[in-house]
């Protein structure tokens, strides 16, 4: 979506936007932890982020890399800086068709700053020598696909403090085709405002949208407003000064200042804010807080579909996806990224094409071995690996193998519930609750246009061990309203769905619209996000030394227990699934692993003196021989 369109919006609502601005960093670990900023600040609700790009396009592969992960993977509208600083005409070429791959529709066109080591800023042979220049290469080339930005400079800029100069520039570069402008950072309010007043009456209409820097340091700060220029108000210098050798002080005034300074530019009309973050999140946050612009409780404000949407290439019209992936945007992404096309309306035939395999990079756990081991701690019994999960439904642990972000507060009214099964050894991965068309704005469960309403069925994906399958097969099987599939990590599947197509258990009701049905379970899917799952166990086992009780139990409970969906068809029920379980329980809680003593035999861990492989028969199905590690160790 075009930056200008969102511009639109936000005056013809009323209603204040803002967005982010972000850098490519110096080291991989750098831009791993960028990309978990990113995903996490997605959740504030921006209306696009952009990313800058490095003198001489250095950093250019990064800037297209994370764009295209920013738009695909995250579902994040960004805008990539593109910069004539030692840009030739094929460099400049490159990135924007690696801007288009990505699905990428937003430019900011700018001169760019000279590298460190040339004093003065001079044209590469071949490249573009204004900012102008560029805005009209990318018009001319692409039309009317990218949107594109435009700098502005209420207080000068490096080598040229001139106003009525660098207003000329301004309107050449609107007039060359930009449609929107950024302006570079300041704190002086009236100062802005003022230069609004000037552009306007210069003749440019298109909409400016402010550079904001929050406050992290007192030292930063003094050293960004050097760097571009910019005037400190003396009441800013009065507030700041006293505390500046407390971070936190400086930071909590900062915040009031800059939530002020805001203010005062929406009052005057300007209903778009562009925060730059310097790749970090708190400072920001705290100011968006101050203005009550973000959500109350942690998800976004408007969400056009239940699932985090792909900006990719070919993606923007997708509106079905299965909700086995509801807690791994990013692996269903890249698993389905070379598909020639996305469900849209319905769901179709998920064997062609299929669904991508699991030796694609970020597929696996995140998290080096020492990481998650701190994180879930070495269980030895089966009531060690459900405590984890039951710290998962509490927030004392912000993640597991298959979910990456910390659970929702969707889970609310059914928390006891899955507590409840947890104790008693069923491992829940995934849930949501029965909604019965609660309104499309509803805080919590809404999604969709305005004036909707929602609803879904009560859904339970869980990990059950082979002890107790049966009767749970056997209770599901007599529920009228049930429907279920269960499989093992040998493709043992299980079910009672009348057919292998969708069943749809998330829709919305829209005015002017037909149904809107975003959320299926189904048979191919389901097989697909199988391997996934048990794949994602195996990596948390492989954390732990290969003779520890960790390593022997959690391969364990992989190698033999049931993969199980679960969808009560009446919606009108909200807690239907639970009373399946009753009375069932997973023998031997408690009953601890031993460390391995004996010599692995083959690569599998030898039990005293027994190879537990061989008990298995290799069937893996119902009723097969088979002994776990945990009846084992004796």
């Amino acid at each position: 979506m075009h930056i200008r369109d969102k511009l639109a919006e936000a005056e013809k609502t009323g209603k204040p936007m803002f967005s982010f601005e972000f850098f490519p960093p110096k080291t991989a670990q750098g831009v791993q932890n960028l990309y978990d900023r990113m995903d996490r600040m997605h959740d504030l609700g921006p209306s696009f982020i952009d990313i800058t790009w490095g003198a001489g396009g250095r950093s250019a592969s990064l800037t297209c890399e994370m764009v295209n992960v920013a738009q695909s993977q995250y579902g994040l509208e960004t805008c990539m800086h593109l910069t004539c600083t030692d840009m030739p005409k094929q460099k400049v070429d490159n990135a924007l068709a690696d801007a288009y791959k990505a699905g990428c529709t937003n430019i900011l066109a700018l001169r760019g700053d000279p590298p460190r080591e040339k004093e003065k800023w001079v044209a590469v042979e071949g490249g573009f020598r204004y900012a102008k220049d560029l805005v009209e290469y990318i018009k001319e080339h692409y039309g009317n696909h990218f949107d594109i930005g435009v700098a502005g400079y209420p207080e000068g800029c490096d080598d040229e403090v001139d106003p009525d100069t660098l207003m000329e520039h301004l309107y050449e570069k609107v007039e060359a085709g930009g449609t929107f402008i950024v302006t570079q950072m300041f704190y002086d309010v009236d100062k802005f405002l003022d230069w609004v007043g000037k552009v306007r009456a210069r003749g440019i209409k298109v909409p400016i949208v402010p550079g904001i820097m929050p406050i992290q340091t007192h030292a930063a700060f003094l050293r960004r407003a050097n760097w571009s220029h910019c005037h400190i108000p003396e009441k800013w210098m009065k507030a700041l000064e006293p505390i500046k050798n407390d971070d936190a002080a400086v930071r909590e005034v900062g915040k009031e200042l800059v939530a002020e300074l805001c203010r005062k530019i929406i009052d005057a009309g300007i209903l778009h804010l562009h925060f730059y973050t310097m790749n970090l999140a708190q400072a920001t946050k705290m100011v968006l807080e101050e203005l009550g612009l973000t959500s109350t409780n942690g998800t976004p404000t408007n969400k056009p579909l239940p699932w985090r949407q792909s900006l990719g290439l070919k993606r923007r019209e997708e509106d079905v996806r299965p909700i086995f992936w509801k807690n791994r945007n990013k692996s269903y992404v890249v698993r389905t990224q070379d598909w020639d096309e996305f469900p849209n309306g319905r769901w179709g035939d998920a064997r062609s094409p299929a669904f991508g395999e699991l030796d694609a990079y970020g597929l696996g756990l995140k998290g080096t071995n020492e990481q998650n081991i701190k994180r879930w701690g070495e269980p030895r019994s089966i009531r060690d690996v459900a405590s984890v999960f039951i710290r998962f439904l509490t927030n004392e642990v912000t993640s597991l193998p298959w979910s990456e972000s910390p659970i929702t507060n969707e889970s609310d009214e059914i928390k006891d519930e899955l507590i409840d099964l947890n104790r008693r050894g069923f491992l829940t991965i995934n849930s949501q609750p029965a909604v019965n068309g609660v309104k499309s704005s509803h805080p919590v469960h809404g999604w969709g246009p305005h004036g909707g309403y929602v609803y879904q069925k009560a859904y339970l994906e869980l990990l059950a061990s082979p002890t107790l399958i049966t009767e749970l097969l056997d209770r599901m099987e007599n529920s009228e309203d049930i429907t279920y599939y269960a499989i093992n990590k040998d493709g043992d599947l299980r079910t009672n769905a009348p057919s292998t197509g969708p069943n749809a258990v998330t829709w919305g009701v829209f005015p002017g619209k037909e149904i809107v049905q975003p959320t299926i379970v189904e048979q191919i899917s389901f097989l697909a996000w199988k391997d996934e799952a048990f794949r994602l166990g195996l990596d948390w086992a492989n954390c732990h030394d290969q003779r520890s009780p960790s390593r022997q139990l959690l391969t364990d409970i992989m190698n033999t227990w049931y993969l199980v969906n679960i969808v009560n068809n009446d919606f009108h029920e909200s807690h239907g699934i639970y009373p399946l379980f009753k009375d069932l329980e997973v023998p031997k809680l408690e009953k601890a692993v031993e460390p391995l003593t004996q010599p692995l035999t083959n690569g599998h861990a030898a039990v005293n003196g027994f190879d537990p492989t061989s008990l298995v028969n290799g069937s893996g199905k119902l009723g097969a021989s088979r002994l776990s590690i945990s009846e084992l160790a004796t």
